[in-house]
């Protein structure tokens, strides 16, 4: 996005249309759009990233008018265009386009395009690329990227090469560049750039080099100092003797000209080793001090300047060097740098920001301020404006007011996302509205009379007085001193219930609002296991299963409303985000909405009606990929003219969800092959076995029929089953066992004496085997004894195993603890006692142990 000094905000989108939002009105409309290359032609299931990339005002656009974009043209030319165009009369001028600048690109593959632009205090053109290199390992071949550096220069694999783009020194990809723009639109070299003109086998617009996706670039508009996020590589676990560390995301400065590294290095030059595609042997680590780019698909210099770390890294993980950072996704960005006395605005930041620079992080959904020392070196991370919500914001540039604006990408890849937005952050200096946290309501359903409760957690940060304003959504509103209100709904409805919180000096903050469905009560779902295992799944045998329904309201279950579903996820962060087994069941409460509301009247599933036939509406979407996003409006919305003269009306009480689930049922009517059937309300599911299924989900729903002209409801549950494998912590309890962390593992290092380490609430049913995986640097020359006892040390004995001295070159072991008997139940504890040899108390090296697999065997 661009904020222009009228206050009026351009924002690019990818496809190429370019919008105006207008603050003064509310409104939005395109003012322009390029022909952009935005996906794949020829080559299926690859998602491209080019489209148009980025934007950006001039510093004097108040007298010149000129807005810079970099997109990628349609038609047969691979290149990705810098240009720039008049702005005027609120439309972008198609016609005045002038050619600055052509970066050669390879489409037809993913990824990694950069397309940053800014300018510094010298009125320098600075333009961030990507290296346009595919960070996915290649199928049918033995030899692949495996989340490390792409380092592949095997002719015709020139795509997993980085080498040949942010190595090459001859090439303008994974760069950030810098130029001055002339008055005719052509540029010329500034003095400082990695390259002078002239030089052999480099292109002189190269500020810095060796990048691999500067998403977001911004210049210091005192200093010049150049920001920008690096997103890295995916690899979670560092394999320092054949590839190189793990992925790293970057925060970077660049105070001069500089090779930063990529695809030779990552995060403070922590250094990836050469590897042969053809053989899968790795040379040497790279040397940061003298990098040598010995690619066949390099064009530029062997011999690449010295690079330079980044000033701040994370991994996956938790960093240890930056712990603010967090841990989960990574997609680091730089946004402004801060100077007060640059806007005068009523809403611009204090004085504590003088100077500081902004950065972000897509995925995490964290802002952070970063301080910097006199010389410009990295001082403290702190976070800003933590209490702000974020839908994976994408840019952060400053208004002339001093105002933070907030362009919001929303919550799904490639798609139109509901919780995309753009918005800004005001500083209020004085009174703060009081802040509210959650709104709860004791029954959201019920048969008539329905007693509610209504609670609500706020806090004033003057500590000021607060009054609560109820809305009950039925027209009545109610005033109390007090945060909760209790209430009686006579009336059969759908009601929205909100509170408004206001202190003693008139500033208000309003709740979310929670729907309560007087005189229906929701169906309650339970998913028995029939005593099968309750603590994890074992691959291969069988999870046998019953779904029951009971309806408080005593209405017959109509067994077809029952959605039995299973899903199969990395880990246990993901339960939360696994809304598979929803999207699936939205067509049976979508179909049992229809039948209980409005929607009946006018529209029949097979049959003419005064409205179309649900069918008739799914044919015609069938291939729209907008159709959801579109129906959805409608039926809130209402409106005329698609159908005949019929006018469809208005549901603004529906909440979106509901609309959604009506959606999904429509279109479900057409089958596109893609439409998942229920399981059945009870049966047998056989686990997977296959990497990466180490949570196995168990989802059933059901939506009643509505009672007293209420709409239906939905009951859903859920079993969440760990897979076998139980890896351990740090706060695993032992004794003598050392816990340890090493390359993103938790591990037990199995002491010299007697010890053991605790695993808690296990159910062993269906288990007659545990094995625990051992793993050392040096093949240890002796034998490892364990026993498994329960609730205690010397507790009841279940098991013994015994892993016998290990072959040389082996570099792991399991040792496999039979049980003496059959244990189909949940235990409180299970210990795992270790019974060290005299041959193993007296040797040298280290064994740890990785974790415990249970398994019938």
């Amino acid at each position: 996005m661009a904020i222009l000094p009228n206050m009026d905000v351009l924002v690019s989108q990818r496809r190429g249309e370019v919008m105006l939002y207008k603050p003064a009105t509310g409104e939005l409309t395109q003012v322009g759009f390029l022909d952009v290359y935005h996906k794949t032609l020829n080559t299926p299931d690859v998602n491209a990233e080019e489209g148009l990339m980025g934007l950006q005002k001039d510093p004097d656009f108040a007298n010149n008018h000129w807005i810079y974009l970099f997109y990628s043209p349609s038609g047969d030319k691979w290149v990705n265009r810098l240009s720039r165009f008049k702005f005027e009369d609120d439309l972008l001028q198609m016609n005045s386009e002038q050619v600055i600048l052509e970066v050669e690109s390879q489409r037809e593959i993913c990824c990694h395009t950069g397309g940053s632009i800014a300018f510094g205090p010298d009125n320098m053109l600075y333009l961030s690329t990507g290296d346009n290199s595919t960070p996915f390992n290649e199928k049918g071949v033995k030899y692949t990227n495996k989340g490390f550096a792409p380092l592949n220069d095997i002719p015709g694999h020139e795509q997993y090469d980085a080498q040949r783009s942010s190595g090459n020194t001859n090439d303008l990809r994974g760069k950030i560049l810098r130029i001055k723009v002339n008055e005719d639109g052509s540029y010329s070299i500034p003095e400082g750039n990695l390259f002078p003109k002239g030089t052999p086998k480099t292109r002189p617009e190269i500020f810095t080099m060796g990048h691999r996706n500067p998403y977001r670039i911004s210049v210091d508009p005192k200093k010049g100092y150049v920001y920008w996020g690096d997103v890295g590589p995916d690899s979670r676990v560092d394999s320092l003797q054949t590839r190189g560390p793990r992925g790293y995301d970057e925060l970077n400065q660049a105070r001069e000209a500089g090779n930063f590294g990529w695809p030779l290095f990552i995060a403070d030059n922590k250094p990836y080793r050469a590897y042969d595609y053809e053989t899968g042997i790795s040379g040497e680590a790279f040397d940061p001090e003298k990098p040598i780019n010995n690619s066949r698909n390099n064009t530029g210099l062997r011999e690449l300047p010295k690079a330079m770390p980044a000033y701040a890294f994370y991994p996956y993980v938790e960093s240890e060097e930056f712990p603010q950072t967090g841990t989960g996704g990574r997609n680091a960005m730089a946004g402004p740098v801060y100077y007060t006395d640059l806007y005068k605005g009523e809403n611009a930041l204090p004085n504590y920001y003088d100077g500081k620079v902004f950065v972000y992080d897509w995925i995490r959904g964290w802002m952070k301020a970063v301080s910097l020392f006199p010389n410009g070196e990295f001082n403290k991370m702190e976070p800003f404006a933590d209490q702000i919500k974020l839908n994976n914001l994408i840019d952060m540039e400053v208004a002339p007011d001093g105002r933070i604006y907030l362009l919001e990408y929303g919550s799904g890849w490639f798609s139109k996302n509901d919780d995309s937005a753009l918005s800004y952050i005001d500083y209020n200096g004085g009174n703060r509205p009081p802040l509210v946290e959650n709104l709860t309501v004791d029954n959201t359903s019920g048969k008539l009379p329905l007693n509610i409760v209504a609670k609500v957690t706020a806090t004033d940060r003057e500590k000021d007085a607060m009054t609560y304003m109820w809305d009950l959504g039925n027209g009545e509103v109610q005033e109390t001193t007090e945060p909760e209100i209790a209430y009686v709904y006579k009336e059969a409805g759908d009601y929205f219930i909100s509170v408004e919180v206001k202190d003693d000096k008139g500033a208000a903050a309003k709740s979310n609002a929670v729907s309560v469905v007087a005189g229906n009560s929701r169906p309650v779902v339970s998913i028995d296991l029939k005593g099968g295992n309750s603590s994890f799944f074992i691959p291969g045998v069988p999870v046998n299963y019953k779904v029951t329904v009971t309806d408080p309201d005593g209405s017959q279950i109509v067994e077809d409303n029952i959605f039995v579903s299973v899903d199969y996820l990395e880990s246990m962060d993901e339960v939360s985000l696994s809304l598979g087994h929803q999207e699936v069941s939205a067509a049976v409460t979508g179909k049992a909405l229809t039948q209980a509301m409005d929607c009946r009247t006018c529209h029949k599933e097979l049959e003419k009606s005064i409205g179309p036939m649900y069918d008739e509406i799914a044919k015609k979407y069938k291939m729209d990929k907008n159709a959801a996003a579109y129906l959805q409006g409608k039926i809130i919305a209402g409106g005329s003219g698609v159908w005949g003269e019929v006018t469809m009306p208005a549901h603004p009480k529906m909440t979106q969800d509901e609309a959604r689930q009506i959606t999904a049922y429509i279109l479900s009517l057409v089958d596109t092959g893609q439409k998942q059937k229920s399981l059945p309300p009870s049966g047998s599911i056989v686990p997977k076995k296959e990497e990466g299924a180490n949570v196995m989900v168990i989802t059933a729903s059901y939506t009643d029929q509505g009672e007293n002209n209420v709409k239906p409801l939905t009951g859903t549950t859920s079993v969440v089953l760990k897979g076998n494998s139980v890896p351990f912590s740090a706060t695993t309890k032992v004794d003598a066992f050392e816990p340890v962390s090493y390359n993103g593992m938790d591990l037990l290092v199995v002491p010299k004496k007697e010890g053991w380490f605790v695993l808690p609430k296990l159910d062993l049913t269906a288990v007659n085997t545990a094995t625990i995986t051992a793993v050392w640097q040096t093949v240890p020359n002796y034998e490892l004894d364990f026993e498994m006892r329960l609730n205690a040390p010397d507790g009841k004995l279940i098991g013994t195993g015994n892993m016998p001295k290990p072959q040389s070159g082996a570099e792991m072991g399991r040792i496999a603890l039979k049980l003496t008997e059959t244990i189909n139940e949940s235990v409180e504890e299970v210990y795992f006692v270790y019974k060290p040899t005299a041959q193993a108390a007296e040797a040298e090296g280290m064994v740890a142990l990785r974790n415990v697999q249970f398994s019938k065997k």
